[in-house]
C-alpha cells in the first residue's frame, strides 16, 4: 500500500509541474533586460529641462552686383553759350539809333555780329543778344572785308594815323586797320572799310568786348533763335 501511495504522490507531483510550465508559457513573460533610465543622483537638485540647442538659421546672402567703377557727378547740362538764345524785340533800328539790355543776362563769351545788308551789328553775350545798333560800313573802293576777325587792340581814344579822324572806342579787326569805332551814324555816310556805330553805343561795346572776341562780318547772312553763332562765318 506504501509503495502505492508514493506512486501516486509522484503523479501529482507531475501533474502540478507540468500545469506551472503551461502557465508560464501562457503568460509569456517578457525576460528581456529593460531599458535602463537615467536618474538624477539623490543629492543633486532636479535641474531645469534645456531646450536642444536651436539649428543656426542659415543667412540669406543675396548676390550684390559687382562694383562698377566711380562715375563722376555730372551737373545739368548748361546751354552752349554759341548759340542764339535771345534776340532783342526792337524791330527795325534806324540810323543813329541803338538797343542795349543786358538785365538778368549772366556773364558768358561775346561774340559780335555784323550784316553789311541790313546794317545792323548785333552783340551776344552767352548766347543772349544784349545790343544792337544801326551801323556804317566801306564804300566799294574801300570795301569792309568779309570774315571772322578776333579783336586785337582795343584803343579808347584812337585818332587814325591815315585821315587824322578820331576813332573813339576802337575795337581794331585787321592789321591794316578796319575796326569798329564810334562815329555820328546817319544816312549816306560811308567808311573806309571800317564799321562805324553811335558812340553811345561804341562806349558800352568797348566795356563789354575783350580782347580776342570774335567780330564776324556777313552780307545778308541772318540769326535765328537755336541757330549756331560759331560756324556762321563759314557761309559768308
Amino acid at each position: 500500500m506504501a509503495d502505492r501511495r508514493q506512486a501516486i504522490a509522484a503523479k501529482l507531483i507531475l501533474a502540478v509541474a507540468a500545469l506551472g510550465i503551461a502557465a508560464a508559457a501562457a503568460v509569456g513573460v517578457d525576460r528581456r533586460a529593460p531599458a535602463v533610465v537615467p536618474h538624477p543622483p539623490a543629492s543633486s537638485a532636479l535641474a531645469a529641462p534645456t531646450a536642444a540647442p536651436a539649428a543656426a538659421l542659415p543667412v540669406r546672402r543675396q548676390a550684390m552686383p559687382a562694383p562698377g567703377p566711380l562715375s563722376t557727378p555730372t551737373s545739368a547740362p548748361t546751354p552752349d553759350p554759341l548759340v542764339v538764345k535771345r534776340v532783342l524785340d526792337i524791330g527795325p533800328i534806324k540810323f543813329g539809333d541803338y538797343a542795349w539790355d543786358t538785365k538778368g543776362i549772366p556773364d558768358g563769351p561775346v561774340i559780335i555780329t555784323v550784316d553789311l545788308a541790313a546794317q545792323v551789328l548785333s552783340v551776344f553775350r552767352g548766347g543772349y543778344e544784349i545790343g544792337a545798333a544801326a551801323i556804317l560800313y566801306g564804300t566799294d573802293d574801300k570795301p569792309t572785308p568779309l570774315g571772322s576777325f578776333p579783336i586785337t587792340m582795343k584803343d579808347a581814344h584812337h585818332v587814325s594815323s591815315i585821315y587824322g579822324a578820331p576813332m573813339p572806342y576802337t575795337l581794331r579787326l585787321t592789321d591794316d586797320g578796319v575796326s569798329v569805332h564810334g562815329t555820328e551814324v546817319a544816312w549816306g555816310y560811308a567808311t573806309h572799310g571800317c564799321i562805324g556805330v553811335p558812340t553811345a553805343f561804341a562806349k558800352l561795346l568797348f566795356a563789354e568786348a575783350k580782347l580776342g572776341d570774335r567780330v564776324i562780318i556777313t552780307r545778308g547772312k541772318t540769326l535765328a533763335t537755336g541757330e549756331a553763332i560759331v560756324g556762321h562765318d563759314d557761309k559768308l
